[in-house]
């Protein structure tokens, strides 16, 4: 047997790379039928490879029920570059840690054990996807049967206690810390005219500060004066707010990359390959890859252990390698 295999839409890859299925996560699609030939899995489970004969689709299953089905698009990095599309979390902030211990203090509010500890297995679970989604593991885990209603609100509570003290300049030390080489990759961005859009899962209200703090820190002004757009998952579903669709549609779902690109940037879908994705998560690459943007990984996230790297053109350590790209 080869240790190589075609997808269409994605190339040939190394067998070993993906994880071979007979069917899919769902059981609804299966190997041989209806013209299914091969179905292959990230190494984290989160997407399944639906390949036909000339084409391949993507199941994206969901933690809170709501699974999707999206075709995968080629592509082709092409030059001049016009748009660079940055995730918040781990590529432009080191900030992993402390949301990882605000769902930690979540859990323990909710099981009412203020020494609750979440374990190292934990970590992949509880970063890169959306607040409900970490926190309905964690419960299905450690408390099954309590209400993620509950949870979101103990989860709320405790961002907003701290966000507004980092704000104050107080808070967790360290909270949030600009990406080595950030100020000088962005600044040599503008000078090249190209446009830049930051994209995260995170609600605004917790990735807002994020960047603005790392802004301070940079001696650089306002972000929203700096980015051509930053997308959100927008504003927390609670009493007292109005909500949007941010937990049923993060990252590896298309649509946030999806809305900075055309929307935020105004380049159409037909212009994609001009634009470079730049990600350290494998919900992030997922998520660049079926809005069909060409995409440069970079160190310090969780891209090898998801199984991703599959996806991205190239995987680099620091920003200032991937200028070799543009």
């Amino acid at each position: 047997m080869s240790n190589k295999i075609y997808i269409p839409a994605l190339g040939t890859v190394e067998r070993d790379s993906l994880i071979q299925k007979k069917q899919s996560t769902d059981s609804f699609y299966q190997v041989g039928k209806n013209g299914v030939i091969g179905i292959y899995a990230t190494k984290d489970r989160k997407i399944d490879l639906i390949v036909y004969e000339n084409r391949t689709m993507v199941y994206v299953d969901s933690a809170l029920g709501y699974p999707a089905l999206y075709p995968l698009h080629e592509v082709n990095l092409q030059k001049p570059v016009k748009a660079v599309l940055m995730d918040l979390d781990g590529t432009s902030v080191k900030s992993e840690e402390f949301w990882i211990w605000i769902i930690q203090l979540s859990i323990a509010s909710l099981m009412k054990n203020p020494n609750f500890e979440l374990e190292e297995a934990d970590l992949p679970f509880v970063s890169g996807h959306s607040v409900s989604e970490h926190l309905s593991y964690c419960i299905e885990k450690y408390c099954p049967g309590q209400s993620i209603a509950d949870a979101r609100r103990f989860y709320f509570e405790h961002t907003h206690r701290e966000m507004e003290a980092i704000m104050q300049g107080k808070g967790k030390k360290n909270a949030f810390i600009p990406t080595e080489g950030l100020k000088d990759f962005l600044l040599e961005l503008k000078s090249r005219n190209i446009k830049i859009g930051l994209v995260t899962s995170g609600l605004y209200e917790k990735a807002y500060p994020e960047i603005l703090s790392a802004f301070r820190t940079l001696d650089m002004g306002d972000p929203k004066d700096f980015y051509d757009c930053i997308i959100t998952a927008g504003f927390p579903l609670q009493k007292g707010c109005v909500g949007t669709l941010g937990e049923l549609s993060p990252k590896p779902h298309p649509w946030l990359y999806a809305e900075a690109g055309c929307v935020g940037l105004g380049i159409p879908f037909s212009e994609r390959n001009q634009v470079i994705g730049i990600e350290d998560s494998g919900a992030g690459v997922c998520s660049l890859r079926l809005a069909g943007y060409p995409i440069i990984g970079i160190a310090g996230g969780n891209i090898i252990e998801s199984g991703t790297k599959v996806f991205c053109e190239d995987y680099v350590s620091t920003l200032e390698d991937i200028l070799k790209w543009i």
